[in-house]
């Protein structure tokens, strides 16, 4: 009884997180080598911790030396540190439109089995919402943004660690409220003629309505997930550009875009 309850929730939550939150750099197939740190004035690459070059003020400085441009250079670099800066409200908004849709399928899932606004539910909204919080936080614009190969600020931020927070975040809620679930589950068998069968039936049914309803409303994400790839694949085509024009940042390569025909 548990594990069915738990599996109905967690469609609710990591299901709509993760299988929606399409910004992840696996879904476009993009490696990342070395970091890039972004403040209000500057963009900052980095490999191993080393700072290799920096481009401020639409400026280029390769090792502390300001590189001498063309016209046609200096444009180049302004799209590249242009579509830089605007993926990051990008990788934001998915992400949070994601959590979002979380905090709805969690709600859909507790409000069916302990009507609304019960208490478990406001609960891991507050815990999810503090995830929400972090997203924010990581986000602002008015601090620096810094990630490389690891995530964000060295941590893996969206990959498999933040999934697994919000799956043990469920199931810790789980556990924890499994009186009031129980209870919950006890009417609901009384309210089914004290037919096990017929309560597991309508809770299968009830699970594969979370994940209708979870896909259905993710696919606008999903969609803002495929235009990211394709904003990040645009930021791996200029820095191409960049390379082949400046010797100086020839040997330097931040990201690569596998099969873009595919973005």
């Amino acid at each position: 009884m548990k594990t069915l309850l738990a599996t109905s929730i967690l469609l609710a939550s990591t299901s709509a997180f993760a299988h929606n939150a399409s910004f992840s750099t696996d879904s476009c197939n993009v490696e990342i080598e070395g970091g890039i740190s972004i403040t209000n004035d500057s963009l900052t690459f980095s490999k191993d911790k080393k700072s290799l070059y920096k481009i401020e003020n639409n400026e280029l400085f390769v090792s502390d030396k300001k590189v001498q441009l063309t016209d046609s250079q200096r444009s180049l670099l302004t799209q590249y540190s242009t579509s830089i800066r605007a993926v990051v409200p990008e990788v934001k908004g998915v992400a949070l439109d994601a959590m979002d849709l979380a905090v709805d399928g969690v709600n859909l899932a507790f409000n069916e089995l302990l009507g609304e606004g019960n208490s478990v539910g406001r609960e891991l909204t507050t815990e999810l919402g503090k995830l929400r919080s972090e997203i924010q936080f990581k986000f602002d614009e008015n601090k620096t943004i810094s990630f490389d190969e690891d995530g964000f600020d060295g941590e893996e931020f969206f990959g498999e660690e933040f999934e697994q927070r919000i799956e043990s975040l469920v199931e810790t809620t789980i556990t924890n409220s499994m009186g009031s679930l129980l209870i919950a589950v006890g009417q609901e068998l009384l309210f089914s003629g004290g037919d096990p069968d017929a309560f597991e039936a309508r809770m299968e049914k009830f699970g594969e309505q979370i994940e209708y309803e979870m896909e259905s409303r993710g696919e606008q994400i999903e969609k803002r997930g495929e235009a990211l790839c394709g904003s990040i694949a645009n930021i791996d085509n200029i820095e191409e550009l960049l390379k082949s024009s400046i010797d100086e940042l020839s040997d330097t390569n931040f990201l690569t875009v596998k099969d873009k025909r595919s973005i």
